[in-house]
């Protein structure tokens, strides 16, 4: 291992630091974009059952229509 004096290693100690802090910061914002995609997953799965609801329903109802 290198023999580092007190300077260097205060300053690869900060320089430590500041990547940390920039990871925490990364992952916070990943964490918050995994969020919203989450709920807009819930919301695009919703409309998507309203939507295959409708259809089905119209379906039925062309399907009356041709017994008729």
């Amino acid at each position: 291992m290198e023999n580092l004096s007190f300077p260097d290693l205060e300053e690869k100690v900060i320089e430590l630091i500041g990547k940390y802090e920039n990871l925490l910061e990364d992952n916070r914002k990943l964490k918050e974009h995994q969020e919203a995609w989450k709920s807009e997953r819930t919301v695009l799965l919703r409309k998507n059952d309203l939507a295959r609801t409708k259809v089905e329903a119209m379906i039925s109802r062309l399907k009356a229509l041709e017994q008729e």
